[in-house]
């Protein structure tokens, strides 16, 4: 299948400002790029990308001041499929575990695992381990908090979030990592595209969307498997933007000065390859 992906963004500076960005596909998926990904800034600026420490693109540019437009928009090519699922995938001995993959087991800005520690081994230290364990945990920070965009807080830790029982999909996201990593098994934050595929279309405005990812053995071999503790089972078509401990890591944008975000548009859509038209227009 192909889907269409893109944004359209707006910010306005008080003068040469730097920013970085995180809104490319990661490199793994660049050979499913069917048109080209580049980013468009207007006015127009000097632009670098390289990557950071967890491997995603860091497109570093420095605002003129005054109005900046920055968007894409592209296909890629998709299996369709939804997410893996791998009951019988167990958890891995922290003394076999990667080097690389260690840093996924500490706490970290809004993981705050020793405020969780206790509650974590004492609600999931009994549940079968491996795939299931990490299920439950899923299952449990999805019927723990309530979904509210506007309740959305840039500051809300793991702890709070559990506290509160409210939160946007990047409090899923870092409860249930904080959780896992209390439990010894590695899990880092994910973000990037989710759109309205094989699901019922949802009314809000597209957004960018957040989940995690546990390290586990599988039959495959030691691999990363993909949960979402907001939507709760398999979704068709997540286009991976960034990964890293939290979302601090993930930042789609960093600005170091002033960038005030006056625009804000995602848009996600399965389109039929045969026409290279939205399927849902096209139904319509």
């Amino acid at each position: 299948m192909q889907i269409r992906a893109g944004y359209s963004l707006g910010f306005e500076t008080f003068g040469p400002t730097p920013i970085n960005f995180l809104l490319s596909v990661v490199p793994e998926r660049r050979r499913d790029l069917l048109t080209s990904e580049n980013i468009r800034f207007d006015p127009s600026v000097p632009v670098r990308q390289e990557l950071d420490v967890f491997g995603n693109v860091v497109t570093r540019i420095v605002a003129p001041g005054g109005r900046l437009e920055v968007s894409t928009d592209f296909l890629i090519a998709d299996t369709g499929r939804p997410d893996d699922c791998a009951p019988s995938a167990r958890e891995i001995p922290v003394q076999e575990l990667p080097n690389d993959v260690l840093p996924f087991l500490l706490g970290s800005r809004y993981c705050e695992t020793e405020k969780l520690s206790q509650l974590a081994w004492n609600v999931f230290g009994s549940s079968w381990r491996g795939w299931q364990r990490v299920q439950t945990v899923a299952d449990y920070v999805h019927n723990r908090l309530r979904f509210d965009y506007q309740k959305a807080d840039a500051t809300r830790t793991a702890a709070e979030a559990n506290m509160q029982q409210v939160g946007v999909c990047r409090d899923f996201a870092h409860l249930a990592i904080t959780f896992c990593r209390c439990l010894n098994i590695p899990a880092r934050y994910a973000t990037g595209y989710l759109g309205d595929i094989g699901v019922p279309r949802d009314p809000a405005p597209m957004d960018f969307s957040a989940w995690f990812e546990v390290f586990l053995q599988g039959p495959e071999g030691l691999r990363w498997y993909t949960f979402d503790a907001r939507h709760n089972h398999p979704r068709i078509g997540r286009i991976v933007m960034a990964r890293g401990r939290d979302a601090m890591d993930c930042a789609l944008s960093t600005s170091f000065g002033t960038a005030l975000l006056g625009q804000f548009k995602v848009h996600t859509d399965e389109v039929l390859e045969s026409f290279g038209i939205n399927r849902q227009a096209f139904a319509a």
